[in-house]
């Protein structure tokens, strides 16, 4: 699998990231299929509210809204536009997952809810400009393992 950040979603997590400073922050990822195995996040959701120092945990209502707007105005086209993954911000550790984050999507993804696969997209501004991440994809029944991620073509 690979998945694109488009240039529009890195200006606005660096925004929110410079915005949080040391608290973690977090929200949903929201993509588009441009080929098979290939994803682009084409927007995200920001929970800039709940975060600690060492900890996140999103809110699912105000996630929930984010998700039924994206889905709106993307027509609801499920099969092209719809829900990628999470993502959370680690402004004082690496941008390897953690113990419970690998926890929390595996909850996910063997849960109830129908998700077959999600990725966990871990982000961390240095110097205040440069964006550092890792993305994991987590499937139903496998473990997780790294994807590569893309920068938008301009």
């Amino acid at each position: 699998m690979r998945v694109e950040i488009s240039n529009s979603v890195r200006d606005k997590l660096r925004k929110a990231l410079r915005t949080a400073g040391s608290r973690e922050i977090g929200g949903v990822l929201m993509g588009e299929q441009v080929a098979p195995g290939h994803f682009k996040v084409v927007d995200l959701s920001i929970d800039s509210q709940t975060g600690g120092r060492a900890h996140f945990v999103r809110d699912s209502e105000a996630h929930a809204e984010a998700l039924a707007a994206f889905f709106r105005e993307t027509g609801h086209q499920y099969d092209r536009f719809n829900y990628l993954g999470e993502w959370h911000s680690h402004p004082r550790f690496s941008v390897t997952p953690s113990t419970q984050d690998v926890k929390s999507m595996n909850d996910l993804v063997e849960g109830e809810r129908g998700i077959d696969f999600a990725v966990l997209l871990i982000v961390r501004l240095q110097w205040w400009r440069w964006i550092s991440c890792s993305c994991t994809l987590f499937c139903r029944n496998a473990k997780p393992v790294p994807v590569d991620l893309l920068e938008e073509q301009r």
